[in-house]
């Protein structure tokens, strides 16, 4: 009997949110291998409530093992799901998107109880995750071939496209539910299988959809949720039924992703790390570019890759842009999402926080100025938390501006000219996304024409793309040629195969050692 079969019958606690739980309760958060949760897993983590510090869950950490046993499961039900009509796996989609619209309220509060984002935030990253299933119930037109008649005497060509087979998608905790829908959405509407390998810190929501996906239609196997630490992760990228790995995460793990499952042999695409810039120019709207700035650089507590970590100030915008995002700051409402009034909660864990406090206390050494300290923000009880933080007069150099720090730290860096504020951002590692805050069509124009970062955007803070078009940086920020979801994911989790046929007569048959010519 194997680990999946002895295991399945193990039980779990249901995965939902609004039950109660005294402090001493404690949910095992298992693995989903071939339709069913599974046990088995001698390694186990802790899940926190990063909003009191307390531990709420216990997730299976798997070995290679389980990521053997979950590969098998999903090549065998690959080689079924790849032969199932475009339009049934579309009726899966359109399911799917109604089963999670429908139940949006309870998939939004586990995103809470586990990262801390205030249900609000939660919900929002599933409304953009949803776009991509809705684009992915289009798939009967993204998996169109190419057919050309004719090409030489009596010949046709024709191309199609086909699923790699089993793909892994590693996914980061600051978007647990946005991120997977983005990954194994397109790569099962392509006819492939997947291993879901979520964070760790909040795993739940992907057991949440896997469920979501099956209850659509989905058949067993065909989408898998392995949870782990780089043990896992190991295993995923050296598995021999594994063809193709999506990640998203930092920049030193994407690289590395990106070399060890190359080096493997496998189809990569992973995005890593973004210090996203916004330009205020001297003729933009300051009140709008305030309110943008606070929007985008708090938000989620600042655990955005979109997120934007520096305001560049041309000009003599400085100092009336400081002061009112200083003001908009002191409204700011910092507290768990149990709290309908909270607009920002914690980070996720207590080495986060640490790490974001760091960098705080680093830029006033470096010469920088503090203008407003999250870390005089008064919390009560043991949770992850850290007020917004505004730090200017910041330079190349400097730590709070180099590093990327995945918190509620925004910088400011004043320059003279538009010219000084371009090749500062082009001069950075990172080019994940960025804006220009502008009333000037000419300089608009120029900004996009100039800038080496691949989303833009123009009077728009967080330029993340609809799902009709796909999502990536340059530089640092992505390892591989391929963006997430939208069209291009259709191109990575497909391959072309082009046929060339002909039927001739028998008479016309004749041995030929030339080169085929026409």
């Amino acid at each position: 009997m194997s680990t999946i079969e002895q295991t399945r019958e193990i039980p779990t606690t249901p995965l939902d949110a609004d039950r109660p739980q005294d402090a001493g309760t404690i949910t095992t958060i298992p693995h989903y291998i071939d339709g069913a949760r599974t046990g088995g897993s001698q390694r186990r983590g802790p899940v926190f409530d990063p909003a009191t510090g307390r531990q709420t869950g216990e997730v299976l950490l798997a070995s290679a093992t389980e990521v053997a046993e979950a590969a098998r499961a999903a090549a065998k039900a690959q080689q079924a799901w790849r032969r199932v009509g475009l339009a049934k796996r579309q009726a899966v989609m359109f399911r799917l998107q109604h089963l999670i619209s429908e139940r949006g309220e309870e998939l939004a509060r586990i995103i809470s109880a586990e990262h801390g984002k205030v249900v609000s935030d939660a919900h929002g990253e599933i409304v953009r995750g949803l776009e991509n299933v809705e684009f992915c119930a289009g798939l009967m037109h993204h998996m169109k071939g190419e057919y050309a008649e004719q090409v030489a005497t009596g010949i046709d060509v024709h191309q199609l496209r086909q699923p790699l087979g089993v793909v892994a998608c590693i996914t980061p905790f600051n978007f647990p539910a946005m991120v997977p829908l983005w990954m194994v959405t397109t790569a099962i509407a392509a006819g492939n299988a997947v291993i879901l390998k979520p964070s760790e810190r909040d795993p739940s929501a992907a057991l949440w959809l896997a469920e979501a996906f099956r209850e659509a239609g989905l058949p067993a196997g065909v989408l898998n949720v392995v949870n782990g630490d780089k043990e896992a992760v190991d295993a995923l990228l050296t598995e021999p039924l594994v063809k193709a790995v999506s990640f998203v995460g930092s920049t030193p793990i994407a690289k590395y992703i990106y070399e060890t499952a190359a080096r493997e042999g496998k189809r990569v695409q992973a995005l890593g790390g973004a210090k996203n810039h916004m330009i205020v120019m001297p003729d933009a709207d300051l009140d709008a570019a305030a309110d943008a700035a606070v929007s985008a650089a708090y938000g989620s507590a600042g655990e955005r890759c979109m997120a934007v970590s520096v305001v560049v100030a041309v000009g003599a915008t400085a100092d009336p842009l400081v002061e009112r995002i200083t003001e908009r700051m002191a409204g700011l409402k910092v507290g768990p999402a149990s709290d309908p009034a909270s607009e920002m909660g914690p980070l996720i864990t207590r080495q986060a926080l640490d790490r974001v406090r760091g960098f705080i206390e680093g830029a006033a050494g470096q010469g920088a100025v503090v203008r407003v300290d999250g870390r005089e923000w008064e919390f009560d009880g043991d949770g992850y938390f850290i007020g917004p933080t505004l730090i200017d007069q910041v330079r190349p150099g400097m730590d709070v501006y180099d590093e990327e720090i995945f918190g509620p730290v925004l910088a400011v860096v004043r320059v003279d000219t538009y010219d000084e504020a371009v090749a500062l951002i082009n001069a950075n590692r990172f080019a994940n996304g960025t804006a220009v805050f502008t009333r000037d069509g000419k300089t608009a124009r120029e900004f996009q024409f100039d800038i080496e970062v691949g989303m833009v955007g123009i009077n728009v803070p967080i330029p993340v793309p609809i799902g009709a078009f796909s999502f990536g940086g340059w530089k640092d920020s992505l390892f591989g040629d391929t963006h997430m979801y939208g069209p291009e994911a259709f191109n990575f989790y497909t391959r072309r195969k082009v046929v060339t046929s002909r039927w001739p007569e028998p008479s016309e048959s004749q041995i030929d050692l030339g080169f085929p010519t026409h």
